[in-house]
C-alpha cells in the first residue's frame, strides 16, 4: 500500500476536509490507469516530516527549506502548488512579519532586540525568510534579542498575541487559513510588513519513482485545478495552479 500524507496545511478544519476530497480525485484519476496500492484516505497518524523518505511514499508535502538541505537527490520534486492569497506570487510565497495589535512597532527596524517566535529552526517561512527580512538590518551578527521555537505558525501567532514574543513570520497561506476559518486566533495581532519570496511548499514522491509516475503525478495534480467537481475544495484551500520549480 502507498503512502499519502498531505498534512501541511490541514488546520482549521475545513482545511483537512477540503485536502482530504482532493485525495479523493487524486485517487480516482490514478487508479484509472491501473496505478494500485491507493490508499482510500490520507494518513493521518505520521508525523508529516516522517513520510518525505519513506520508500512507499507516493505523495507528499514538503517545505522547502528541508526539501533543499535534507531531501533533494533523495526524493522527486512533483509540482508546487500555487495559492490565491495575498503574499502568494506563482508558486512564490512570502511570510507576514506579525505583532501585536497594540504595540509601538512601525517597521521592521522597530524590532531590533524584540523577542521572535519561530515555528521551527529549519523552516523556510517561519525562520530563514524572516531571517532574511532582518539581515541586512543586523549589527555585528545579531537582531533580535532572543528567539523562542513554537512548533507550529499558529503556536507561533499565540506568543504573540499572548506577550511571550513581539513578533513573527507566518507563512502567508497559513495566515489566510487561520484569518478565514479561525478568525478569532488573529484578533490581537497585525500586520507589519511582508519578508522576501521564497518557493512554496512542493509536493514531493519517493526517490525511486520513475519518470511516468512522476509525468502521471503532474497529470493528476493539474486535472484537480481543472475539476468542476473540486470547485469548492480548491476555493477553500485558496488553490488555483500548480508549477514546476527545479
Amino acid at each position: 500500500m502507498h503512502l499519502v500524507s498531505l498534512a501541511m496545511y490541514v488546520t482549521p478544519p475545513p482545511l483537512a476536509a477540503a485536502t482530504a476530497e482532493l485525495w479523493e480525485f487524486l485517487r480516482a484519476y490514478l487508479s484509472r490507469p491501473g496505478v494500485s496500492g491507493l490508499p482510500d484516505r490520507l494518513d493521518a497518524d505520521l508525523a508529516y516530516d516522517e513520510a518525505w523518505l519513506r520508500p512507499d511514499l507516493l505523495l507528499s508535502q514538503t517545505c522547502g527549506y528541508p526539501y533543499v538541505t535534507q531531501l533533494r537527490g533523495r526524493v522527486r520534486l512533483v509540482a508546487t502548488p500555487v495559492y490565491s492569497h495575498p503574499g502568494c506570487e506563482g508558486p512564490l510565497m512570502r511570510s507576514v512579519i506579525v505583532v501585536r495589535r497594540g504595540s509601538a512597532f512601525a517597521a521592521i527596524e522597530d524590532l531590533r532586540d524584540a523577542v521572535a517566535a519561530v515555528n521551527s529552526p529549519s523552516s523556510n517561512s517561519g525562520a530563514n525568510l524572516l531571517r532574511a527580512a532582518v539581515a541586512p538590518l543586523a549589527r555585528e551578527g545579531r537582531f533580535f534579542a532572543a528567539l523562542i521555537e513554537t512548533g507550529s505558525h499558529g503556536a507561533s501567532i499565540d506568543a504573540v498575541a499572548q506577550g511571550r514574543a513581539d513578533c513573527a513570520a507566518i507563512d502567508c497561506v497559513t495566515l489566510a487559513n487561520i484569518q478565514r476559518f479561525d478568525p478569532e486566533r488573529v484578533t490581537e495581532i497585525r500586520q507589519l510588513a511582508l519578508t522576501p519570496a521564497g518557493p512554496g511548499l512542493p509536493f514531493i514522491t519517493s526517490g525511486d519513482a520513475t519518470d511516468g509516475q512522476v509525468e502521471l503525478l503532474r497529470e493528476a495534480l493539474m486535472a484537480s485545478i481543472r475539476a468542476p467537481s473540486l470547485e469548492v475544495a480548491r476555493d477553500t484551500m485558496g488553490l488555483i495552479d500548480f508549477d514546476r520549480l527545479k
